[in-house]
């Protein structure tokens, strides 16, 4: 697999950064584009009879019309030369062009730096290599004992899920009408725990195929109050494991907002905006992508109203769970304590959000001179541990223990499949001369550093500004940007 670009030395295609006014689309060279897009190696698809025929649910081929997919066909299925045949009946014939290509990736704009633009930035892999890493991995996953293994543990798995699911219900309810029998740290402790794990089996599920229930266990990925999996699905699945640290990654600046609040002000304020959210922001957004499917066209989104309705039905569910649990606790008497697993389950998973990659790092101060995409993912990140057992910690650090596999084989059911999968990537790593680092550890490594790039650090404003301390807290644009941001979490601005 390998990375097409003008001269062998380099490691990805791409071209000089341009500001928005320098960087021009060319124009069009024989008939315009159609509107129905998508872009695979270099040539234009229209796939709109294709939505609600794939296999891997309408979700992912709705989502991504404007865009180049080459990425996420090459990584998230075992056989993308299958898959490319497939897509020989949708082809237009022709080669794609800048206009095909939506210049956000339609996504919100703030996410992307200033001057992004899809058709010029989106890294240019290949995938049919059959020595490359990745089809090496593949070939031996293919070996009978090994396949049933990863079946195993993905029914392990399930089964734990469904464990901690009844744990989560359980542990409120006893808190809530036996109050003397779980104490205030031990609910505190233990809502913190099963937010986190299930908001880890949440982030599985985004990755399976989304038909049937599946629709609906995506969104298990809100129960640690930071994102809304309905939109996140998008950003996490198809922007950023394809394209991991590149400037398509919009992992990397989801905290763009955030990091203009003054660095004091920064952890109440940040807490207030999502404590918006789960009251009534995250609702907003969701009847915004309502008003978004009906303007756009259910048949371009999903295909049928069958196939969009589990999605609305889930994420809708999961809002008025998250809101009912506050009520509940308030009307019972119990705000507090509520509130205490609110801050700490919602500040331990942002940073679990950005810690399995060197997100602090710029784009460009990323080193990689590999010309193979797998190679690329697992040089690009980490797995982490908290306590070291990677079976607990898959749960405890939201499905990210064994996450370089989950990288490479982002197809994979689940934590403990990526488990029984890392002594073969390991090995075939070692015949591609790419060393493998022990995992890092999340609270004694990823986070001092973490607390440091978004906790410690001046806001944006002071540094662009050349602000000093007592300016950077006091300033009028500094107060109006914590105001307007508060407000903004009650809206949903903000939500990803």
């Amino acid at each position: 697999m390998t990375i097409e670009r003008p001269e062998a030395e380099a490691t990805i295609e791409r071209q000089e950064p341009q500001g928005e006014d320098e960087f021009r689309r060319p124009p069009l060279d024989g008939p315009p584009p159609a509107s129905n897009v998508w872009v695979y190696n270099g040539k234009a698809y229209d796939l709109s009879d294709w939505i609600s025929k794939h296999p891997g649910g309408e979700f992912f081929i709705g989502r991504t019309k404007n865009r180049d997919i080459t990425s996420i066909v090459g990584s998230y299925h075992k056989n993308p030369e299958a898959i490319g045949r497939i897509l020989k009946k949708y082809a237009l014939d022709r080669d794609a062009l800048p206009e095909d290509i939506h210049p956000k990736a339609n996504a919100p704009a703030f996410l992307f730096n200033e001057g992004f633009d899809s058709w010029r930035d989106t890294p240019k892999f290949t995938f049919d290599n059959t020595d490359d890493l990745l089809h090496k991995v593949k070939a031996r996953l293919k070996e009978p004992a090994l396949a049933a293994r990863i079946r195993r543990m993905d029914t392990y798995f399930n089964i734990v899920v469904a464990t901690l699911a009844v744990l989560y219900f359980a542990v409120q309810g006893v808190r809530l009408f036996e109050r003397s029998w779980m104490p205030l740290p031990v609910f505190v402790i233990a809502m913190v725990l099963l937010r986190s794990s299930l908001a880890g089996f949440g982030h599985y599920a985004i990755h399976r195929a989304q038909k049937g229930m599946n629709k609906i266990y995506t969104n298990a990925f809100d129960f640690n109050y930071v994102a809304l999996a309905f939109v996140t699905a998008d950003g996490h699945a198809l922007l950023h494991h394809p394209h991991t640290q590149s400037e398509v990654d919009i992992k990397k600046n989801v905290f763009t907002m955030m990091m203009r609040i003054p660095r004091l002000y920064r952890v109440p304020i940040h807490t207030l905006h999502k404590f918006g959210h789960t009251v009534t922001g995250m609702t907003f957004r969701l009847v915004d992508v309502c008003r978004l499917t009906r303007k756009v066209g259910i048949k371009d989104m999903y295909g049928t109203w069958g196939g969009a309705l589990p999605h609305f039905i889930g994420s809708f569910g999961v809002r008025l769970l998250l809101l009912g649990e506050l009520i509940v606790f308030t009307v019972m008497g119990d705000f507090w304590a509520w509130a205490l697993q609110f801050v700490i389950t919602l500040w331990i998973s942002t940073f679990l959000v950005v810690a399995s990659h060197d997100f602090e790092l710029e784009t460009e101060e990323i080193e990689s001179n590999s010309e193979d995409w797998g190679v690329n993912q697992i040089e690009q990140a980490y797995d982490l541990k908290v306590i070291g057992n990677r079976y607990i910690d898959c749960f405890l650090s939201a499905g990210l223990s064994s996450h370089r596999v989950h990288h490479v084989l982002p197809y994979q059911r689940s934590g403990f499949a990526n488990i029984a999968t890392e002594d073969v990537l390991r090995e075939e790593s070692a015949n591609f001369g790419v060393e493998w680092l022990p995992a890092k550890s999340f609270f004694t490594d990823r986070f001092p550093k973490q607390i440091r790039t978004y906790i410690l650090a001046p806001s944006d404003d002071a540094v662009e500004r050349k602000w000093g301390f007592v300016k950077e807290h006091f300033s009028p644009l500094a107060l109006k940007t914590c105001a307007v941001y508060t407000v903004q979490g009650f809206t949903g601005i903000g939500t990803v």
